[in-house]
């Protein structure tokens, strides 16, 4: 397959290449800065994502979003990127995969309240957590584009292992057999390109737990 990955020097955008780049896919990275540093192997597109046109991804089968921001005043970028990204691709067979937050998960049947709504979610992620929820709440909107949300277990652990196993969920936040709700970068990147190669979540969330 042919798969772009948006934010490819990230944590996990880095993971996410490597992971597609070792099952022998054709990758390109984009990225905003030329110095970026990112798999040798993988093509590379020096473009910011709000530039970017559909010319720009209408060779890939795949357009992985790993876009983030973390500071205060940014954090509303997680929505207009993400529209500006359906915007490019509606009506279009390409696919989007994006890496999602936890927050936005459910925690009852009924997908009533969300962690981020709980007493219990950390003070200082809620910006970050509504912002992304409310990107997802408009994907959840874009009939014409074929995308996929990822969203990773509520602790997600940039160092972690690759143990090569993981559980899948639908909307509503899963735990493993210990009880823990966690997942590493490694393993999440395992799912994110089974899910490119395999297109379970068409038009989907889903989120992944390692045990």
């Amino acid at each position: 397959m042919k798969i772009a990955v948006i934010g490819a020097n990230g944590k996990s955008g880095s993971l996410i290449v490597k992971e597609a780049l070792s099952r022998g896919h054709a990758v390109t990275a984009i990225v905003r800065k030329a110095d970026a540093k990112v798999d040798p192997k993988a093509d590379v597109l020096v473009k910011d994502l709000f530039d970017l046109t559909y010319d720009d991804l209408k060779p890939f089968d795949v357009i992985v979003d790993a876009f983030a921001t973390w500071t205060l005043d940014s954090l509303p970028l997680h929505q207009t990127s993400l529209k500006h990204l359906t915007d490019i691709l509606s009506g279009k067979p390409n696919r989007l995969l994006v890496v999602g937050g936890a927050g936005s998960l459910y925690v009852n049947p009924e997908l009533s309240v969300r962690l981020v709504d709980t007493p219990e979610f950390p003070e200082e992620f809620k910006p970050l957590a509504t912002n992304m929820a409310k990107a997802l709440d408009e994907l959840k909107k874009c009939d014409n584009v074929n995308w996929t949300y990822l969203s990773p277990a509520i602790e997600f652990v940039a160092d972690g292992a690759r143990t090569g196993h993981y559980t899948a969920g639908g909307e509503q936040f899963i735990v493993n057999s210990q009880g823990k709700s966690q997942i590493s970068y490694a393993d999440y990147a395992i799912a994110m390109v089974d899910e490119a190669e395999n297109a379970k979540h068409i038009k989907q969330r889903f989120t992944v737990v390692t045990e």
